[in-house]
């Protein structure tokens, strides 16, 4: 079932809902969003609110920004608050998931407004932090729990949790915990909760695997969408600049320089780029700091907390970052490196443009990077306006060209993300039927081959060969007999199949993949 409604939030049947008032909420709960600043309900909102009133499972299709965490969120304290119960011991009701430690926080916080002045308790579990606090803190069990896949389980192996009490599960951002590798963490999580209860799926994107999922984990849902899944927010002016690599960094210090009182975040491909940016922009005079996969949560929290204070104004940041920063007054944002998911451009330009504001979405556009700008406009439907220089030609590109630089692209983005970012990254490339056997065996393989020899040999690349060989060649990596060690014997015979070579200058192999 599909309920599609217009921007101004009517119904095709003509019934028209423009305030919290009318959405069937509670007047302890209009108290509370009137006192944190919620006026106008989104559409997103208005269509989703009477629908988890009502008791339905939903899978929700909407922008970044427009507020789908109080479309869930609203209705799921507006049911538990008219069926209250003691929060259980080691255990919780209402269960959402999250894929970052980022996006954990902000559900929180925007819970925690929510549910002011009631009895319901809002918890958090998720890695980068130690566990002994949140042991302890389950022990007393929780209304709402707000955790990511991972550390959750972690808790539950170690007894600490049940989710045998859990009425409502939410999935926030379901197309990034696939992304993030979750989908075996989150069929392990639907076979640990109770088959009766209600679902609800949110997401900015919608990919064919999400309709999978939705399907294992809902009942009959009701299917709300107010935007076409890749469309970004209405708000948002978009431009591209055709430019070097090598010159990028001073094209965007020049950017900034224009506009040094504007709050800036600024996206780049991997954790290395990210730092070095930093630096290069403190040597021109900027204040700036970076957050990606290899700060402690500390570091995270305190940069999220000085951009929003002001106290810094330019934000790096790899994709970890792109769904779980919410900070108002965040103006321009930076592709320095353009996404090689198209649907992560989308989440990344979502950090403007928030809750109605204007926005700007800055891409930068070496000449290597064509293909996948062209991937973005294929997505959103548009073509993203130039701000200067000029398209290189797009000439045709061999088959066996592609797979190479795809294979190179999939494996720098596992270093900043995890092996099942770099399946989702390389999935729409064909697979060369040669390098089934390679791929079937690494599947059973190591994160590091999966990483490498698994990801890169669907492509029958010169990575996968280089990388396999070098495990080969350490035994002490890998043992002898593991299947990743039959998966890069079977890479390296593909060496002539596909004509490649894989060793360097003087017989020497590229240094190792980590």
């Amino acid at each position: 079932m599909r309920v599609p409604f217009d921007a101004a939030g009517a119904t095709v049947e003509g019934f028209h809902l423009t305030q919290f008032e009318a959405l069937g909420l509670s007047q302890s709960i209009l108290k509370a969003i009137a006192a944190i600043g919620y006026d106008q309900p989104t559409p997103i909102q208005r269509e989703a609110i009477p629908l988890i009133l009502a008791g339905n499972d939903l899978m929700g299709l909407a922008q970044t920004g427009t507020g789908k965490t109080a479309a869930f969120g609203l209705p799921l304290v507006e049911r538990m608050l008219a069926n209250p119960k003691p929060a259980p011991a080691r255990a919780t009701r209402a269960l959402i998931l999250a894929p970052t430690r980022e996006l954990v926080n902000q559900i929180a916080q925007n819970l925690i407004g929510f549910i002011k002045s009631t009895p319901l308790q809002v918890a958090t579990i998720m890695g980068g932090v130690s566990i002994g606090p949140q042991i302890k803190r389950m022990s007393r069990g929780c209304d709402i729990l707000v955790a990511t896949p991972g550390r959750l389980l972690d808790l539950i192996d170690r007894n600490a949790l049940r989710l045998d009490q859990v009425e409502y599960l939410v999935l926030d951002e379901a197309d990034q915990m696939l992304d993030l590798g979750f989908i075996h963490a989150l069929r392990k999580i639907a076979n640990l909760v109770p088959k009766k209860r209600q679902t609800l799926l949110f997401s900015a994107t919608m990919p064919k695997q999400i309709e999978e999922l939705s399907r294992s984990y809902l009942t009959d849902p009701v299917r709300v969408e107010v935007a076409p899944a890749g469309r970004t927010a209405d708000k948002v002016t978009q431009c591209v600049h055709f430019v070097s690599n090598g010159d990028k960094i001073s094209l965007l210090i020049n950017c900034l320089s224009e506009r040094p009182d504007d709050l800036s975040l600024v996206f780049a491909r991997t954790k290395h780029g990210a730092d070095k940016v930093v630096r290069r922009l403190e040597a021109a005079g900027f204040k700036a700091n970076a957050i990606h996969g290899n700060k402690s949560q500390n570091q995270r929290d305190r940069a999220i907390k000085e951009l929003k204070s002001g106290e810094t104004r330019i934000l790096v940041a790899t994709d970890v970052a792109a769904r779980g920063i919410d900070i108002p007054g965040v103006s321009h944002v930076y592709n320095l490196d353009l996404p090689d998911v198209p649907e992560s451009y989308v989440h990344r330009i979502g950090r403007t443009a928030r809750a109605g504001a204007d926005g700007d979405a800055i891409a930068f556009c070496a000449p290597d990077e064509i293909g996948l700008l062209r991937d973005i406009e294929r997505l959103t439907g548009i073509r993203i306006p130039v701000a200067s220089g000029e398209a290189p030609a797009e000439a045709a590109v061999p088959p066996s060209a592609r797979h190479v630089e795809a294979a190179s692209r999939a494996v720098a983005r596992a270093r900043d993300v995890n092996r099942a970012a770099v399946n989702r990254a390389v999935a729409t490339v064909p697979v060369p039927k040669a390098a089934v056997a390679v791929v079937k065996a690494a599947r059973a393989a190591s994160a590091m081959v999966m990483a490498t020899s698994h990801m890169a040999a669907r492509h029958a690349s010169p990575v996968a060969a280089s990388a396999a060989r070098r495990m080969v060649a350490r035994p002490r990596l890998l043992h002898r007999s593991s299947p990743a060690v039959t998966a890069a014997t079977r890479a390296l015979k593909g060496e002539a199949a596909f004509g490649v070579k894989v060793s360097g200058p003087g017989g020497k192999l590229p240094g190792p993949v980590d």
